[in-house]
């Protein structure tokens, strides 16, 4: 279980003290240390038995070569003093030569078979991971990882060396893992089952564990976990779910302001869906179980109304984003809910996920046309993070882009997404699209999308989401650099 508190830093430092929560320490106190690799291997070498040998008889041949070097130096003639015959001391010279040579050998042959041991020990390991379908991961202070087992490629589609040195929001979205703590472990699971994205856009239940580790000074450095597929959950009680949500309209909206990067001024604002149900269950949860029993076009169109008639309470001059799946695009019912709201269509922008993959785009394009036509904008949302890449946002021709927060998280430290992002600014203004850049949390990924010609952003570090009018009456006091907009949101 997680335990104790965490130190994070930087983009993804935000996973320690999600992990962590408030601090409860789990029922077992405070974690045990995690080995850690050090010189111990080249200290059992040279102070094992055969190295010792060496050593003792090096110094006894340089001792015997400086009593003679020595004199030598001085003028004095080596052995002076010796009384016995000059033969002895060359005869211990050379019976030196064969003992010395024997110690180097007995340490060359010891140093091989701990060499030989460790390869093997080492394949043992290899094929322990690659057989279990347990997989097991290590991230470091900043959240990102430093180790991932071959059962990767099974859950998420990423070979383990592709998830080195990447967010863990690449796989698991820190703000799904904190609603998952909030709920508990349900009962028969050692950890939390979390909603996790597969490489291919696709979501996979996963129930993760871990716990932190430790460096030599006794410092949290980290997270060391193990991951596997959930159980599936039967579909009548997914059904279940989801038609208790529609039939009882039990979720509200979270809205997160969408800034020009230059002035600060607040342009838009998405609209969130939070349920209001317990247990807690993320969004992300909701829509995907929704999706699977065949519900998921009409819980999209109650998040939907249920943020129009929010939106009222918003400046009429913000534009209203609101996230559908192609399927509910497609699906006859949307123009009719978006006429019934009273939402003016120039106000609203669509998002379609880029994570969705698409069969067919031509019946999907011609139904954004429609909407198109009556001035509603459509926005290619996420980016960068699976399924159709460019070709989706080709195809569909959007207003506007919305980079993935995996592109944006540690723009500043990494050059190929810094190179990323400036193709993809250079490519939003080939099409004439508008570029947002998702999920900045600190001021030096502001600054550095800002340089790389980004002009509209939305994060943590802008705004919040909040389902509190009195929060969005406080937007507007907000300057670029100053950090002000994180007020604490739903």
């Amino acid at each position: 279980m997680w335990s104790s508190v965490g130190r994070g830093a930087g983009p993804d430092g935000a996973l320690m003290r999600k992990l962590n929560g408030s601090g409860e320490k789990s029922a077992r106190g405070r974690p045990k240390r995690v080995p850690r690799a050090s010189a111990d291997g080249v200290k059992r070498g040279l102070f094992s038995p055969a190295g010792l040998w060496l050593l003792v008889v090096v110094c006894a041949d340089a001792a015997f070569a400086l009593s003679i070097r020595l004199p030598l130096v001085f003028g004095h003639e080596p052995w002076a003093a010796f009384d016995g015959p000059v033969v002895v001391p060359a005869l211990g010279a050379v019976l030196l030569v064969p003992v010395v040579l024997h110690a180097a050998w007995r340490l060359l042959r010891q140093q091989r078979d701990e060499r030989a041991r460790a390869s093997d020990a080492a394949q043992l390991m290899d094929t322990v991971l690659s057989a279990t379908r347990e997989w097991l991961w290590a991230v470091g202070a900043n959240g990102r990882f430093t180790f991932s087992s071959p059962a990767s490629r099974e859950l998420f589609g990423y070979e383990p060396s592709e998830l080195l040195g990447r967010p863990w929001s690449l796989v698991v979205d820190v703000n799904d893992l904190t609603d998952a703590r909030k709920r508990g472990p349900e009962a028969g699971q050692a950890g939390f089952v979390v909603p996790a994205r597969h490489r291919d856009g696709s979501r996979v239940a996963v129930e993760v564990s871990g716990r932190p580790r430790l460096d030599d000074a006794g410092q949290e450095s980290g997270f060391v976990g193990t991951g596997r597929a959930a159980r599936i959950v039967a579909a009548d009680e997914v059904r279940a779910r989801v038609e208790g949500v529609l039939t009882e309209r039990t979720l509200t909206t979270a809205f997160q302001p969408i800034r020009c990067l230059g002035t600060g001024a607040v342009i838009g604002a998405e609209a969130l869906a939070r349920f209001v149900t317990s247990p807690v269950r993320s969004p992300e949860t909701w829509f995907a179980d929704a999706a699977s029993v065949g519900r998921g076009p009409d819980l999209e169109f109650l998040a939907m109304e249920t943020a129009l008639l929010a939106a009222a309470q918003l400046p009429a001059e913000l534009y209203i984003a609101v996230n559908l799946s192609p399927a509910a695009c497609l699906d006859s019912r949307l123009g009719e809910i978006l006429r019934r709201c009273g939402v003016p269509a120039g106000r609203v922008v669509v998002e379609v996920t880029e994570r969705s993959a698409v069969a067919d785009y031509e019946p999907l394009a011609a139904a954004l046309a429609r909407l198109r036509h009556s001035g509603l904008r459509v926005a290619v949302d996420d980016a960068g993070a699976g399924f159709a890449s460019m070709r989706h946002i080709l195809q569909l021709r959007p207003e506007l882009i919305k980079l993935d927060r995996t592109i944006i998280a540690g723009i500043d430290a990494e050059p190929g997404q810094r190179a990323l992002g400036m193709a993809m600014v250079s490519f939003a203004t080939g099409i004439g699209a508008t570029l947002i850049a998702e999920g900045i949390e600190t001021d030096t990924e502001l600054s550095t999308v800002t340089e790389l010609g980004m002009n509209v952003g939305q994060g943590y570090l802008l705004g919040r989401p909040s389902i509190r009018a009195e929060d969005w009456a406080q937007w507007h006091n907000w300057s670029p650099g100053d950090g002000r907009a994180n007020v604490q949101g739903t």
